[in-house]
């Protein structure tokens, strides 16, 4: 093992990221460098940098990544709202409860945390400040609430996790995120519960079943995206790119010809939008392919997971560890960077103790999701604080008991594989 290489791949790396270098030109200066210490012809960079993203499978990331970004600026946010609030406003915390429920909708269509918190948040955190709720606890369960998307599917998450790790079934994916997502909401409802009981946060309106009927007929063409994506994957109609190609078609239908709530000119903008998203996660698989060969010809896979084989033997040591080291990745790296550089290093690891690949990308998905709301780089926290203009430390602090129940949400997601694994196996 070349030690002498791995600290200049790795100490180069740290030292361009605390510098304030975009973490993929930081992957890619730091695997050229590396290149050139170990003599090894540059031509290297390029094609990894190219086989980095060509792959057939990565053309569903850009069509749900637009699909979201038209759906997120259509009207879809009112109408979701609507619907939440006539199936949970009711209850105890009727607000906090429809804000839970409308970020699953909401995920189903966007895959997006940050969408989903920018989307919902601009409705529903001036919503509940005026109802009685405090400005920190409405942001607070805004933010953690926007993680279910991350799981529920269709999410370009999974797919990014599917490539990275050697070409796994996305249609298992999908399914092997429903019930962690699912888990993840009903775990933040029933806290909100006891937060809203304890402040005496107000209740909703009854429960009437012609709202839930009105709601649910104003928002189906929604929430028909989710069926396309899921049901075409799952049943073999489509391929993941396909349904994603579908999906964006449809929720241009949708949004300038049945619900027409936005000019047919602000497509540009969208698209404006949806090119910057797209952009900043190939550019980060482009730049973790060549930084992954560099990893994988000095053998830092094998020497992680010998460390952390060495360490202990224990199944559930082990397991915590390796939650641990992503949660802590979590709060200083984004999301697509985790998920690109650790699933060669982490997967063999699991693997090797039972684990399903599957159950393994739920897992993976979940911490990093956590560290979107963890400072001191959580990107959904400062989209919170910007809607809010709450600062930071404050949203933290009233995070605290999230983070727990997250965390608790995640150790039954990594020790009980039949959560992942039940529906997807059921079903495929």
């Amino acid at each position: 093992m070349n030690v002498q290489a791995i600290l200049l791949l790795l100490g180069s790396f740290a030292v361009l990221i605390l510098g304030g270098i975009h973490i993929a030109y930081a992957m890619i200066a730091s695997a050229v460098f590396t290149i050139v210490f170990l003599n090894i012809s540059l031509i290297a960079v390029v094609t990894t940098l190219i086989d980095g993203i060509n792959g057939f499978t990565f053309l569903a990331i850009p069509f749900f990544v637009l699909a979201g970004e038209i759906m997120a600026q259509g009207g879809i946010s009112d109408r979701l709202i609507k619907l939440s609030n006539a199936l949970v406003g009711w209850m105890r915390g009727g607000l906090a409860m429809v804000n839970i429920i409308a970020s699953v909708f909401f995920g189903g269509i966007s895959g997006s945390a940050t969408a989903d918190t920018a989307s919902l948040g601009s409705i529903l955190i001036p919503m509940m400040k005026k109802s009685g709720y405090d400005g920190e606890f409405s942001t607070a369960v805004t933010m953690a609430s926007s993680i279910e998307g991350l799981l529920i599917p269709p999410s370009h998450n999974m797919i990014i996790y599917a490539m990275a790790a050697g070409g796994l079934s996305i249609g298992k994916l999908f399914l092997g995120g429903l019930v962690p997502g699912l888990l993840l909401a009903l775990a933040l409802m029933i806290f909100s519960f006891f937060v809203s009981r304890k402040r005496k946060y107000p209740k909703g309106d009854a429960f009437h079943v012609k709202n839930v009927l009105v709601s649910l007929k104003d928002s189906i063409w929604a929430l028909m995206t989710i069926l396309i994506v899921v049901v075409g994957v799952i049943t073999g109609v489509f391929t993941a790119t396909e349904s994603a190609a579908i999906s964006t078609v449809w929720a241009f239908i949708v949004t300038f010809f049945i619900y027409k709530e936005i000019p047919l000119k602000a497509f540009g903008g969208i698209l404006k939008k949806a090119l910057k998203v797209l952009s900043n996660i190939l550019i980060l698989i482009a730049a973790a392919g060549t930084f992954g060969f560099v990893v994988a010809y000095l053998q830092i896979p094998t020497f992680i997971s010998d460390l952390i084989l060495g360490v202990t033997s224990n199944k559930i040591i082990i397991l915590l560890l390796v939650n641990l080291i992503l949660l802590l990745l979590g709060m200083i790296m984004g999301m697509a960077s985790i998920i690109v550089i650790m699933t060669p290093i982490l997967l063999p690891i699991v693997t090797q103790l039972g684990m399903d690949p599957i159950q393994f990308g739920a897992i993976m998905i979940l911490n990093c999701g956590i560290g979107l709301i963890t400072p001191p780089v959580g990107g959904v926290l400062f989209v919170g604080s910007g809607i809010s203009g709450i600062k930071i430390e404050r949203l933290t602090k009233e995070l605290l008991p999230f983070y727990l129940v997250m965390v608790l949400v995640l150790l039954m997601v990594t020790f009980i594989p039949q959560i992942t694994m039940f529906v997807p196996n059921f079903l495929m």
